[in-house]
């Protein structure tokens, strides 16, 4: 019976007569608006390892060293750019139009307590903002990645840090393994390691005063702790001034609430004074640097809620600035404001004081999470479209917020899905996985693809358990997973174009391209409640006004329930999934969908009043 559902609801997303045919790889991608991009996110040393040769970096020695070995799940196992500009073509065949990927700048290979160490695969620990990591590859390997994703009429959107550096500083008091935050109150920057030490930085004015002549007072880093940069360590960041610890915070670890969650340094990562003039000049010439020799279409910027606002206020203007001077008019910044709620006020708020042009949207991967997962009601859905209000722009800026599913921190979709269905068989694990996908194409906002979902991956955990091999993984706790929709492992390749998930993916893409009301149209709730069942709403197309009907049955059970509809849509063609052929009457449509089944209906015969 589930088996049976399953292949049903795989039949049903390839159902689609009205969608698009393949689109122009030349036309110009400079002209489409963020809003219009299927994204696809990849962390590029799971992905493919084009050059065996580089799996070390170049450097000599064991993993600790230069952080290689492809049996643990926390140091490099070899992808490369060659290795992703080789995917290219499963990537576009995905439906994706744009690709992100995680930090490619040149890291700290290996960092971490003896005995827990790690490696910096992920390219969050970054020494050198102006080069790629050697694991990866080399500028020339950007180069060349970029071009041949811009062949395709694909865009880049590069992954950037501007709160930290790589573990590098450390302090000559408190615990080595663990320095405890020390807040401005009883460490202001005027006393040496506290109100009753020495003092020190005669007429600095406090880091809210912006103006370099205050900031040329603060000259000595020892207001908190004593910094100091290790031997050999001296020379290792790029650009040179980020080796001066007066450009760091330097009051300890973070403890993610209050003061310290912009002060402190992140699990220990050099944490960037960005009031500091001078950092915030070096991080607009760092990342103006890359878009100008490289041309790239976008910024997804890491840690964003952890960085001042003031700093956005200042970087966000100058790149888009240095990006349409270089003729790139729609260039995508999105920021990563961290939450696992339901909370789109938190997002949005960061939008009104920081300027951030966009947010990951964490709070539609919180709400799908549940609502899919059968474990709240519909309601959740509609009550966070209803908040789009908050956003600067409103409604037309959620558009271009970047919706997801799940990721390479908080874990994959199909986890969230399994942990809150203890016992689920794996069709009905796979069948609400593609009734995750289904909204993720077909919602407002930008539909951002983890790399693997599409192969059926399933992790055990988050971070470090949610990111593994697409090419052959030599990592027991990666190949000991049950992937859903196929019989394959992550021992193997899994680049598998027939998978059920890839196939629903690319068709409702597909779909989604040929539809403006799916990536520009408003969105009116039609139908929800406290329980899991049917969620349907109305997307609204700007231009024409056609009404497309995507409706949603969260639950085990059959639906069959009559929906409030535009008057003049008297006629409908399902683009996805099977739908009514015409209304019951002017402004009431009949949705009736299986167990865990979508469609997506279009309005074709309007009656329209004269004008």
């Amino acid at each position: 019976m589930i088996r049976s559902l399953a292949t049903s609801l795989a039949a049903l997303a390839l159902c689609a007569p009205l969608a698009a045919q393949a689109s122009d790889p030349k036309a110009d991608l400079r002209a489409r608006a963020p809003n219009e991009e299927i994204v696809y996110f990849v962390l590029p040393d799971r992905f493919e390892n084009g050059d065996p040769k580089n799996d070390t970096g170049g450097i000599k020695g064991d993993r600790l060293q230069h952080g290689f070995d492809p049996t643990h799940k926390g140091f490099y196992h070899g992808g490369d750019l060659k290795g992703l500009t080789a995917r290219l073509d499963y990537i576009q065949g995905l439906g994706a139009t744009a690709i992100w990927f995680a930090p490619i700048f040149k890291n700290k290979p290996v960092q971490g307590p003896k005995g827990d160490e790690s490696a910096g695969y992920h390219g969050y620990w970054v020494t050198d903002f102006t080069q790629v990591d050697p694991h990866f590859g080399t500028n020339d390997d950007f180069k060349a990645f970029v071009d041949a994703a811009h062949a395709r009429g694909m865009k880049v959107y590069m992954d950037i840090i501007a709160n930290h550096t790589a573990d590098v500083i450390r302090y000559r008091d408190g615990d080595a393994n663990g320095y405890r935050y020390r807040d401005n109150a009883n460490y202001p920057y005027s006393r040496r390691g506290g109100v009753t030490g020495a003092p020190i930085n005669p007429g600095f004015n406090g880091d809210s005063d912006p103006h370099p002549d205050n900031w040329a007072k603060l000259t000595d880093p020892t207001w908190a702790y004593t910094p100091y940069v290790p031997k050999g360590e001296e020379t290792v960041k790029v650009p040179a001034w980020l080796n001066d610890p007066i450009y760091y915070h330097n009051r300890g670890d973070t403890h993610w609430v209050g003061e310290s969650a912009v002060y402190g340094d992140f699990v220990g990562l050099d944490d960037l004074a960005t009031q500091h003039p001078r950092v915030i000049s070096g991080m607009i010439e760092i990342y103006a640097s890359w878009i100008e020799r490289f041309g790239i279409d976008g910024f997804r910027i890491d840690t964003a809620k952890h960085v001042n606002p003031e700093f956005w206020r200042a970087f966000v203007p100058a790149m888009l600035k240095v990006a349409k001077d270089k003729g790139i008019p729609n260039f995508h910044i999105f920021g990563e404001v961290a939450t696992q709620d339901v909370d789109p006020a938190l997002l949005a708020r960061w939008t009104r004081i920081a300027d951030l042009p966009s947010n990951l949207d964490m709070a539609f991967a919180a709400a799908a999470q549940r609502v899919v997962s059968g474990k709240a009601g519909t309601d959740v859905l509609a009550r966070l479209f209803e908040d789009d209000a908050l956003y600067q722009g409103g409604e037309a800026g959620a558009l271009n917020l970047p919706t997801f599913l799940g990721n390479h921190d908080f874990g994959r979709f199909s986890m969230f899905v399994k942990q809150a269905n203890p016992g689920i068989s794996q069709d009905e694990l796979l069948a609400r996985t593609m009734l995750g996908h289904a909204m993720l194409m077909t919602l407002r906002g930008v539909p951002v693809i983890y790399y693997g979902d599409e192969q059926g991956f399933v992790s055990d955990g988050n971070d470090q358990l949610a990111r593994e091999n697409m090419f052959p993984s030599k990592v027991a706790v990666y190949n000991d997973n049950d992937l859903i929709g196929t019989d394959a492992t992550t021992a193997q390749a899994n680049f598998d174009r027939g998978h059920p998930l890839y196939r629903q993916i690319a068709t409702l893409a597909e779909v989604r391209k040929a539809t403006p009301a799916l990536y520009a149209g408003a969105t009116i709730s039609r139908a929800f409640s406290d329980k899991p069942g049917l969620y349907a709403v109305s997307r609204i197309d700007p231009e024409t006004g056609q009404e497309v009907v995507v409706a949603f049955n969260t639950s085990n059970q059959p639906v069959t329930q009559r929906i409030a509809i535009e008057p003049r849509s008297l006629t409908f063609s399902p683009l996805a999934g099977q739908c009514a052929l015409a209304a019951d009457a002017p402004g009431s449509l009949t949705i009736t969908l299986p167990p865990l089944g979508y469609a997506v209906c279009a309005a074709k015969e309007w009656n329209v009043r004269s004008k």
